[in-house]
């Protein structure tokens, strides 16, 4: 299973936001042909949300870990009933994560100080 940091979540849950469920997984569960669409669908898009029926979280949590161990893949958010899960493509490469900007020794404003400006 892939990690992110933190600024890379970020990024892909904002990307995520305006994406529709393409995989739905109905009350048979995970089965192999349902993980076969999942691993086509992110061959193709990298970042995908997958609608699961269950109305239990405990099973949706094992469903997304199962995807993430099977496909190396990283799990990027969990709301109710979706699932929003990253597999970069070295191919593809569509989705450029930009990195956080780093301030050089220096500390950030604070809010007083951003205010006399």
């Amino acid at each position: 299973m892939l990690s992110l940091a933190e600024p890379e979540r970020r990024e892909l849950k904002a990307r995520a936001h305006t994406l529709n469920p393409t995989v739905t997984i109905g009350t048979a569960g995970l089965t192999a042909a349902v993980l076969n669409e999942i691993a086509t669908s992110l061959s193709s898009h990298e970042l995908i949300k997958i609608k699961v029926m269950s109305d239990d979280r405990p099973v949706r949590e094992a469903i997304l870990e199962a995807i993430c161990n099977q496909l190396n893949a990283a799990p990027v958010q969990h709301i109710g009933k979706i699932l929003v899960v990253y597999q970069p493509n070295p191919d593809a490469h569509k989705i450029k994560i930009k990195k956080m900007p780093r301030h050089k020794g220096k500390k950030p404003l604070t809010k007083k100080q951003l205010g006399s400006r």
